[in-house]
């Protein structure tokens, strides 16, 4: 998808960690706005050491330098939409949360990244009570997997109605969109459930079965954003997203880069010839 011609493109911003492996955060998300057609700008929260099978260690940045690295491209950019993934301590958070409580950050699509795959844990233990209390109130869409939607409500998630449940809770604390992703959940469907205005609507997809899914939860936020920016409604940017997503793994499926779970193919490379 392309800008169109002699026009500027829509701007986006992520806010998230770096992964040395290319496959999630920052990266997948700037992969994923070039693939929509979105110019995006980066403002790097931590730096890890990971590759396709674990993650090596974390270093995390001074919350003062998040803010800089914020003030920089809203000084200069027209963002259109915004996106976070690792925010790594409860002190970032609320860097993100004073932005946008100010209106600084338009779209906003948190991504509450807290845990690896592998249980490696990318948040402090208090950083979660920030995300209820400072961030949430401003969230535009709030895009949690259970295991993400179980911390941020205390309780169990792992079905459909729980996942539902949890919806609900998240939303709150002043989410205006909530999606529970249901990447995790067993069978032959992907199932995502979405909570806006308080309707609740299920999006249902079949899962595309591969090995390559690192950076699945990062790229379906951005995207979402991106379609933002690209001035799409909420509910049409997430089932977008989610189509998007499903195409990248399925793009992948057959690739072996690295020896653990992969990258996605967000650039369509495997895609039939048109």
């Amino acid at each position: 998808m392309k800008p169109e011609r002699g026009v500027n493109p829509p701007v986006a911003m992520t806010i998230a960690g770096s992964d040395s492996g290319g496959g999630a955060g920052i990266q997948a998300d700037l992969k994923t706005f070039a693939a929509l057609g979105v110019f995006g700008t980066s403002v790097l929260t931590a730096v890890t050491a990971q590759n396709t099978t674990s993650v090596l260690g974390v270093r995390r940045l001074e919350p003062e330098f998040v803010d800089l690295q914020i003030e920089a491209v809203l000084s200069d950019l027209p963002v259109a939409a915004v996106k976070t993934g690792m925010l790594a301590s409860a002190a970032i958070v609320a860097v993100v949360a004073r932005r946008a409580a100010a209106g600084e950050l338009p779209h906003l699509v948190v991504d509450p990244v807290m845990v690896t795959s592998t249980g490696t844990p990318l948040l402090d233990d208090d950083a979660v009570a920030a995300y209820l209390e400072l961030l949430l109130p401003h969230t535009t869409v709030c895009t949690p997997n259970m295991r993400e939607a179980a911390l941020l409500t205390a309780t169990e998630v792992t079905d459909l109605a729980s996942m539902e449940s949890a919806a609900r809770k998240i939303a709150e604390h002043g989410a205006r969109v909530v999606v529970v992703k249901g990447g995790h959940f067993g069978g032959d469907q992907a199932p995502d459930v979405v909570l806006a205005d308080g309707v609740m609507t299920v999006l249902v997809g079949p899962r595309v079965v591969s090995a390559n899914d690192h950076g699945t939860g990062c790229s379906l936020s951005s995207a979402i954003a991106a379609y933002l920016a690209r001035g799409a409604d909420t509910l049409e940017a997430v089932a977008r997203a989610k189509a998007f997503v499903a195409r990248a793994i399925e793009g992948a499926a057959s690739w072996t880069l690295g020896a653990g779970h992969g990258p996605l193919d967000h650039f369509g490379w495997n895609a039939p010839a048109q």
